[in-house]
C-alpha cells in the first residue's frame, strides 16, 4: 500500500465519497500528467502546471514544496541566484513540474534532463555537475549521500502540488476544491505531512474566496 501525504488524502476522499481507492502509479511526473489522455486515473496527485492545465482540472494546491539545488563538495556557487550562469550544468528530472519551470525560466546555465529522479542523481554524480535541482525533501535525502554536498537555501519556485481531474468534470473539479480547502483548514493535511514524517514542506494558504 502506497505511504505519504497523497495517499492519505486518496484514502480519506475514497472514504467521503463512498467509493473503493485503487492507486495507479507512475515513475515520473510526466507520465503521470500523461495518463489523463488513456483515461488511466480519475484523480491526480501532482504539480499544478500551466503546460498541464490544458488538459487537467486542478484543485487548489495542498500542499507547496519548495524547489531547489543540491551542489557539491567544494562548489562555489553559494545562492540560488548563483546557479543560472554561463558553464553551469543543472542534473533536471524531465517533465517534473520544475523542470517545465526551468524551461521558461533559465536563460544561461544548461539543463541536462535525465529520465526519473534517480537518473537525475546518477548523472549529476558520475557527470560532476555542478547542481543537481530538486524537490528540496529529495534532495535532504540524497545530499546525506554525497559527503561535503550542500543544499542551497531558498527556492527557485515552489511546487504547487493540487489534485487534479480531467477537464470537463465540473462537478468533480468542484467537489475537489471543497476537498481541498476542508483538509487545509481542518488539520488534515498537516497531519499528514506529520504523519509520514516529510521534512521541507509545508500546507499551502487558503485559495481565494470564489466570487
Amino acid at each position: 500500500e502506497p505511504r505519504g501525504v497523497a495517499p492519505d488524502l486518496g484514502r480519506e476522499l475514497g472514504r467521503r465519497l463512498g467509493v473503493p481507492v485503487e492507486f495507479v502509479g507512475f515513475d515520473t511526473a510526466g507520465r503521470m500528467a500523461d495518463g489523463v489522455k488513456t483515461g488511466a486515473w480519475d484523480v491526480a496527485f501532482l504539480g499544478a502546471e500551466p503546460q498541464r492545465a490544458n488538459e487537467i482540472a486542478f484543485s487548489p494546491a495542498y500542499l507547496e514544496i519548495p524547489a531547489t539545488y543540491l551542489v557539491p563538495a567544494g562548489s562555489p556557487i553559494q545562492s540560488v541566484a548563483d546557479v543560472d550562469r554561463e558553464g553551469v550544468r543543472i542534473a533536471v528530472t524531465e517533465r517534473a513540474a520544475y523542470e517545465l519551470y526551468l524551461s521558461r525560466t533559465v536563460k544561461h546555465a544548461t539543463l541536462v534532463r535525465t529520465q526519473g529522479l534517480d537518473g537525475a542523481f546518477n548523472v549529476f554524480v558520475a557527470q560532476k555537475l555542478e547542481a543537481l535541482s530538486g524537490l528540496k525533501p529529495r534532495l535532504l535525502m540524497d545530499v546525506a549521500k554525497l559527503p561535503g554536498a550542500r543544499v542551497l537555501d531558498g527556492q527557485f519556485t515552489a511546487v504547487q502540488q493540487a489534485i487534479g481531474t480531467p477537464k470537463g468534470r465540473d462537478a468533480g473539479a468542484r467537489y475537489l476544491r471543497d476537498f481541498v480547502e476542508e483538509a487545509k483548514a481542518s488539520g488534515l493535511v498537516a497531519e499528514a505531512i506529520a504523519r509520514n514524517a516529510v521534512n521541507g514542506v509545508s500546507v499551502a494558504p487558503a485559495a481565494p474566496a470564489r466570487p
